[in-house]
């Protein structure tokens, strides 16, 4: 399995690639923001995008309806990994289109289980 992470926290985008890479079964390909996170999963095809809410210039409700508006990532599953914990939040990042929302701070021990969890 392919997991893109598009975070502009560079700490947040190492501990959760590494916690994925853990296991040996799961690739992963990193991006720095919104931007940068459209051109890597439309020419890397990942299986799922882990996609931060809050960031600078290009948010993640702008970057999943970029995602969703190219044919090769339309329907790739998209998880938010986001700090935002109010149930309305949570709602309103799962009517954008979202397959689920994993709460920063995450457990990196679970972190490709819980990902996988709500792929199913």
């Amino acid at each position: 399995m392919k997991v893109l992470i598009i975070d502009d926290d560079a700490d947040i985008r190492f501990v959760a690639a590494m916690s994925l890479r853990a296991g040996g079964a799961i690739d992963v390909v990193e991006a720095s923001g919104g931007l940068d996170g459209v051109r890597k999963a439309r020419e890397e095809q990942p299986d799922v995008i882990l996609l931060d809410m809050m960031m600078p210039k290009m948010d993640g409700a702008q970057t999943i309806t970029a995602l969703r508006m190219q044919k090769e990532t339309a329907t790739t599953p998209v998880i938010f990994l986001t700090a935002k914990t109010i149930a309305a939040e949570i709602q309103g990042m799962k009517d954008l289109g979202a397959a689920g929302v994993l709460i920063k701070p995450f457990d990196p021990r679970t972190l490709a289980a819980d990902v996988l969890a709500l792929l199913t």
